[in-house]
């Protein structure tokens, strides 16, 4: 090419304004459900999708969602049973897809006699916060289908750390898991798991959430977002042991971890098992939203949502981003 044509190209390219990334504010909270926003993140897939992301991290469900009602989010990923308790209070929430399908798990003392979820009357068990959606699932679902009430026994609510810290040192007799935190109890204590609630109860546990001003505001720049973590989930359900070194760090800290009877364990091989355990999918099936309005009702009855007519589950789904991907 002509040294006459490439000058006037050149002056072209550099006088080109360069697209700016996106600033997108992703809110998670530190458990395996969430291991698509991590994983988004830590790959660099936000970036791929043209997002300058910043991850922020919350203790609890509840508290996201202050932050994406609050408008210090643009999404979350979280249970959706926190979408319904604010939607019913008034706020403009929209759950826009899928993460992950309830892993819940029962562990218990080798020595408790408790052998059936139905033996943990009058026992003391380690769960999440009263109102959380693995709470709700607890006392609506498993104890219930068992034939026991909340008030059958001693329920701790408390973050996942600390459940794992009282079940292996015996201040309660059983908890109520999710992983990684059920398997690293099992492989430091002596506890066995005798019931999973995903295997015979699948539910939608977590979800993406936005606010409503967000998806009529930056459409595009969430799906953008939901393209970024579709792609995780991807790589979560096909690419296990490619995943699990991004996001090891978020749970263990140290190379190895150190077993009761299992020698030194890499601590990436641990999570790698921990994602196989887990069912995440970026899309909301009508499985998935029939279990949600199942959920609804047993909020319903226990009080936590208000008035006798069906929560209107409808209203809250915008599933037009997995439409328009055709998933």
């Amino acid at each position: 090419m002509s040294r006459w044509l490439i000058a006037p190209l050149l002056a072209l390219v550099l006088a080109s304004p360069v697209m700016a990334a996106e600033s997108f504010r992703v809110g998670y909270v530190r458990v395996m459900d969430d291991a698509q926003a991590m994983l988004a993140y830590e790959a660099g897939l936000y970036e791929k999708y043209g997002l300058e992301a910043e991850l922020i991290e919350f203790s609890s469900g509840t508290d996201l969602i202050k932050g994406i009602v609050g408008g210090q989010l643009d999404i979350g990923v979280l249970g959706f049973s926190n979408a319904f308790t604010w939607a019913a209070r008034g706020a403009d929430l929209k759950i826009v897809g899928g993460a992950q399908r309830g892993y819940h798990s029962l562990l218990v003392h080798e020595d408790s006699g408790i052998e059936t979820v139905a033996d943990l009357r009058g026992k003391s068990l380690a769960s999440q916060k009263q109102g959380s959606t693995a709470d709700i699932v607890l006392k609506g679902v498993m104890l219930e289908d068992a034939g026991l009430t909340s008030d059958d026994l001693n329920i701790m609510g408390v973050a996942p750390s600390v459940a794992v810290q009282s079940l292996v040192g015996g201040r309660v007799d059983a908890a109520f898991l999710f992983e990684p935190y059920d398997r690293l109890a099992q492989l430091q204590a002596p506890v066995e798991q005798i019931f999973e609630i995903g295997e015979v109860w699948p539910f939608p546990c977590m979800v993406v959430i936005t606010s409503g001003e967000t998806l009529e505001n930056r459409r595009e720049v969430l799906w953008a977002a939901m393209d970024a973590q579709r792609e995780a989930i991807e790589m979560l359900e096909n690419e296990p042991a490619k995943a699990a070194p991004y996001i090891t760090s978020y749970f263990i800290k140290g190379p190895i971890v150190e077993t009761r009877d299992q020698g030194d364990i890499r601590s990436e091989t641990v999570i790698e098992q921990a994602i196989q355990t887990n069912d995440f999918s970026a899309k909301l099936t009508e499985a998935d939203i029939e279990r949600m309005k199942e959920l609804a009702d047993i909020m319903q009855a226990q009080g936590i949502l208000p008035g006798d007519e069906p929560f209107d589950v409808d209203a809250l789904l915008d599933l037009s981003w997995q439409e328009e991907r055709r998933l």
